[in-house]
């Protein structure tokens, strides 16, 4: 499962990309209408602010808006950057590997394939779908074959 500052961090920009070009949006507003708490709401901005996903404005126009164009954006970029890695077991991670410890045989490891499969499928999508294509009703997620 992904975390509530994960979710939060979706729907936040989810709410930045429905604004105007150029418009900011006030963190308040965003808590508001998507009911995050706003001082939760600053820290994940301040996240994707210095990851180079947002921008803040100063002044009488000032606010949060996307830095990156929305379909720029992947679901699996934000998680990666809230949650960390985008695995289900450490020895699957491409950015903090790590054997288990309990493992004699990462190539003989039935556990290891099986959940090789699950993370290259969750990949396929997270890394290829984005804030943009969320908005359009996800008409662009992949398909993901039916199990037999």
């Amino acid at each position: 499962m992904i975390s509530q500052k994960a979710q939060y961090a979706l729907r936040a920009l989810l709410a930045l990309a429905r604004a105007e070009p150029d418009e900011a949006l006030l963190i308040g507003d965003i808590a508001e209408a998507q009911r995050i708490p706003k001082k939760f709401l600053e820290q994940i901005l301040l996240d994707l602010k210095h990851q180079g996903v947002v921008m803040s404005r100063r002044g009488k126009a000032g606010g949060y808006l996307l830095l990156k164009p929305a379909d720029e954006i992947t679901f699996g970029a934000v998680l990666r950057i809230i949650d960390g890695p985008i695995a289900p077991l450490p020895c699957l991670s491409r950015v903090a590997y790590r054997r288990c410890e309990s493992c004699v045989d990462e190539g003989e490891c039935e556990i290891r394939h099986v959940f090789a499969r699950v993370a290259e499928a969750s990949r396929a999508v997270l890394d290829t779908v984005t804030i943009a294509d969320a908005l359009n009703g996800g008409a662009a997620l992949p398909e993901i074959g039916q199990a037999s």
